[in-house]
């Protein structure tokens, strides 16, 4: 997030919420984006499916699954066309805007709305709500990126704040809310193929030295693989074994057909987590790993403010934390790692990445935490981005054209199915399910349906259904619900017993991130005779 999460309550004049169920995955970022609310700031909410947010909101609105960029440049198009933007912000911190408003000159609301299905009276509004009430924050999920063109949605997100002057101030800005509680800090830490700490490049020279100095070895400059691509590798033999931790691909990774043909051809697989996953079921070797209460150490939460977790109790029976079962592995197979503490760990991380750690201790972080950058010893922490120049000079704007998603429905596949999370559950249910009040709300998977479809296929509520797509099929409880709309399903990815990635593809993802297309997929569905 280039903002903190208590300037939406206090600072934001307008609030825009797109491809984010933000009461169900999000709860206490939503208990703030309702504080605002009723504070008097204006809300927009945009998602194919009828989310709680929306009742609260100004307006809201459902576009087609997949029609993020249509939506996003019609907004674009009204704002320059009634002269709503902001000049003098765009000619003295952006470049490249002639040739990105050439491209939105062609999105008027007439065809973003046979694009999307949102009226063109609805786009104009959005348009006006957002760009009149400044500042205005910008706050997107997984509904953006997990997508064939996610990297796409997510500029042009950044296009229309940097339109409107909304990138470094407080109360706006460009804030993906992170999906788990230390995603952003993995990512910090080097979680991603082509980077070390605080996204320094394995590739440069002299990021490359300065890391193989620190720690005695000749480091490789070429980037890693990303995980839709370990996956192929497997299926072709260029991976052999494979060590997973606290990842429950099983469930969580598109295509299960072809994920369990693949991991069927490792040679080894070592699985560390704190629970027996599905993943962890079909493990050589499993690493019992300790729960957050039995081990110190740091998360970075979505808003980049970096907190010490304190141990509670001793880890139970021979479970061990993270970094200590790394280190002692390390160790066996030849690199000696021999940390005291997870405290001496993160003086490393601070020494390395001087940028935006440089200036954090354990002391320092205190009970609150401090907010990356910090880079010396008395900076305070930085609750916003972007206040001065950008980091690479001027904010980019990107002519950005909408794609289609890579399924659209057909003859064989009618319906349009989306993925994701429920209020109850977490991802893939490998902690939440084991809570017998949570698990209490909800059992066994279900898919939402649309009473018009349940209707014309004879449907009824908790009637099972048979789901059929391009890669397999499964069986379902039915939930007739208008919060989808006609012709679209919605499945909750939490459940083994009906694990959503049998029907996801893993042929469909960003050229770019490599996010698979979670979010959109042809599909068909029948009733099953009881």
């Amino acid at each position: 997030m280039t903002n903190s999460i208590a300037e939406f309550e206090h600072d934001s004049k307008a609030i825009f919420v797109i491809g984010s169920n933000t009461t169900a995955c999000h709860p206490l970022i939503a208990s703030r984006i309702i504080q605002a609310k009723e504070n008097g700031a204006k809300l927009i909410v945009a998602d194919p499916r009828n989310i709680q947010l929306a009742r609260l909101a100004d307006l809201s609105v459902n576009h087609r699954l997949g029609s993020d960029v249509a939506l996003l440049n019609g907004m674009m198009h009204v704002i320059i066309r009634n002269q709503w933007h902001h000049p003098d912000y765009i000619a003295d911190r952006c470049e490249d805007f002639d040739a990105f408003k050439a491209v939105i000159d062609t999105y008027t609301p007439k065809r973003v709305s046979d694009i999307t299905g949102v009226d063109p009276e609805d786009i104009i509004r959005m348009a006006e709500l957002y760009s009149q009430n400044a500042p205005a924050a910008l706050l997107y999920a997984m509904g953006i990126t997990q997508h064939t063109t996610g990297v796409d949605n997510v500029k042009s997100c950044c296009n229309l704040a940097m339109l409107c002057g909304n990138v470094g101030v407080k109360g706006g800005g460009i804030n993906p809310l992170r999906g788990q509680n230390n995603v952003q800090g993995a990512c910090d830490m080097g979680g991603l193929p082509n980077v070390f700490t605080g996204y320094q490049p394995v590739s440069d020279p002299g990021v490359n030295k300065k890391f193989s100095d620190a720690w005695g070895v000749a480091l490789s400059s070429t980037p890693g693989l990303t995980i839709t691509d370990m996956i192929e590798a497997i299926d072709q033999k260029k991976i052999k074994a494979m060590y997973i931790i606290g990842e429950n691909p099983k469930l969580s990774d598109p295509d299960w057909n072809h994920l369990n043909h693949a991991l069927k051809k490792l040679e080894f697989l070592l699985v560390q987590d704190i629970f027996l996953s599905e993943t962890a079921q079909s493990a050589d070797v499993i690493f019992a790993s300790a729960a957050l209460g039995e081990r110190d150490g740091t998360f970075t939460n979505t808003e980049r403010r970096c907190m010490r977790a304190r141990k509670a109790q001793d880890p139970v029976g021979n479970t061990l934390p993270d970094w200590q079962i790394i280190s002692r592995l390390s160790t066996a197979m030849g690199y000696a790692m021999d940390y005291d503490s997870a405290e001496e760990i993160f003086d490393e991380i601070t020494g390395l990445t001087e940028k935006s750690y440089g200036g954090m201790t354990y002391e320092r972080l205190g009970i609150n935490g401090l907010q990356w950058p910090c880079p010396g010893p008395d900076h305070p922490g930085t609750p916003y981005l972007h206040k001065e120049p950008f980091a690479r000079g001027k904010g980019k704007f990107h002519a950005i054209e909408y794609k289609d998603p890579a399924e659209l429905a057909c003859a064989e596949y009618p319906f349009l199915l989306t993925t994701g999370r429920m209020f109850a559950h977490f991802h893939t249910g490998t902690m939440t399910r084991v809570s017998r009040h949570l698990d209490v709300e909800q059992k066994t998977g279900y898919v939402e349906i649309h009473p018009d479809d349940a209707m014309r296929i004879k449907v009824k509520s908790n009637d099972p259904v048979l789901l059929t797509s391009r890669r397999g099929q499964m069986e379902v409880p039915a939930r007739i619900t208008t919060d989808v709309m006609p012709g679209n399903l919605f499945l909750p990815i939490h459940f083994g017993e009906n694990p959503t990635n049998i029907l996801t593809s893993s042929n469909a993802f960003d050229p770019l991130a490599k996010i698979p297309e979670f979010k959109v997929g042809a599909v068909r569905i029948e009733r099953l005779i009881q």
